[in-house]
């Protein structure tokens, strides 16, 4: 019985074994390579930021898959906290005060500062063979700076210079105007343990003949 059952078992198992196997073949470096330089403006919201302008750069260095490429960036914008998180951190300020202030401090006005590298692995769908839509997926490191008139070298920008990672999905189109070159709308959602952002921008990307 034990035998039939291991059987059973076996039989039930291979296709799904051997589908596994035929997904993961697909996967290759051998088409990794330099495939594409491009730049990128637009705009950028968050929760706890105003809205603000953003810039980034982005290198296509090629397949993994027939359909999944992968894409290494740098970012960069720089907001002032909002009214929100300004009267919170008056107010968190003043209940640790020894003795505690019957008014709120006027702690003037903070900016946060946010370089992103990150990632990418997108999913790439041709239409035409002019227009290519994109969704990815990736991870980023944000390297952060906090300045403002009151908390410079104080332990509240100590605490707003911080190191974080975080994940982003990105949904994205490009049009081609030139064989080596292609106009790019890119929509990308990021989210780290301190700030969530979307963004949107518009760009060109360079292709590499060939590649």
């Amino acid at each position: 019985m034990n035998a039939g059952i291991r059987l059973f078992l076996l039989l039930l198992l291979c296709p799904q074994l051997a589908q596994a196997q035929s997904f993961l073949e697909q996967f290759s470096y051998e088409g990794l390579r330099l495939s594409g330089i491009g730049v990128e403006f637009g705009g950028v919201a968050s929760d706890r930021l105003t809205r603000e302008f953003s810039g980034a750069v982005r290198v296509d260095y090629g397949r993994i898959a027939p359909k999944v490429r992968v894409l290494v960036g740098a970012s960069y914008f720089k907001g002032e906290f909002n009214a929100t998180e300004i009267q919170e951190l008056a107010l968190g300020i003043q209940r640790v005060l020894v003795p505690p202030m019957s008014s709120i401090i006027d702690i003037g006005t903070i900016t946060w500062s946010n370089v992103e590298v990150d990632l990418d692995l997108q999913y790439v769908l041709e239409i035409g063979g002019k227009v290519t839509n994109y969704i990815g997926v990736g991870f980023a490191t944000h390297i952060r700076n906090g300045t403002g008139t009151i908390i410079d070298d104080t332990f509240i920008e100590d605490a707003l210079d911080t190191i974080d990672a975080g994940v982003n999905l990105t949904f994205g189109t490009a049009f081609e105007l030139i064989p080596e070159m292609q106009f790019t709308i890119d929509l990308r959602g990021g989210l780290t343990s301190e700030l969530r952002t979307a963004t949107a921008r518009a760009g060109f990307m360079y292709r590499i003949a060939g590649r």
